[in-house]
């Protein structure tokens, strides 16, 4: 069931002006009082996306906004949103994109130290394929990355080794 309140668009100056949705304590509490969890947010019933929590001190958490979605809500920092978040069962928290299944069904050795990553490494790979539109280009990074992340020792993956050419 979903929890519906309303809150502000705001800034983290520190962070060049990033826009944040304020998640407040008493919410984190509803959602069980974890950073960790995975969430589908929904703002004024009319942008929905996949997020998590960053904790912010003092209990409260923010969900970050992208200038896209800030468009799309057309709003600025200030501006009061309903929001209405909902727990994100699914396996990564992010819908993995077919490219990325294909290989992985094909590739045992892929698809195991895919799997052996942390939570926010896999999602990062996922975000990297579906960052182009080309089903074409999504082959070839999901190749590269998973070719890369193979040549890693497990558990001392970086970001930028997976990434290999693209960093």
């Amino acid at each position: 069931m979903p929890i519906i309140f309303k809150t502000k668009i705001d800034c983290l100056d520190y962070m060049a002006n990033m826009r944040y949705l304020l998640i407040p304590n008493e919410i984190v509490m509803q959602l069980g009082g974890s950073f960790s969890i995975r969430l589908w947010c929904t703002a004024n019933e009319k942008v929905k996306w996949q997020c998590g929590l960053t904790a912010l001190g003092n209990g409260d958490a923010y969900i970050s906004l992208n200038a896209q979605r800030l468009k799309q809500l057309k709003a600025k920092p200030g501006d009061e949103v309903t929001l209405s978040l909902e727990k994100d069962d699914s396996e990564f928290g992010l819908e993995v994109p077919e490219e990325l299944k294909e290989l992985l069904e094909q590739d045992p050795e892929g698809n195991k130290r895919f799997h052996q990553l942390v939570a926010g490494k896999q999602r990062f790979i996922i975000r990297v394929i579906t960052s182009v539109k080309s089903s074409q280009l999504r082959i070839e990074r999901a190749v590269t990355l998973i070719e890369n992340l193979k040549k890693l020792t497990v558990g001392k993956e970086s970001f930028k080794d997976i990434l290999g050419k693209y960093s």
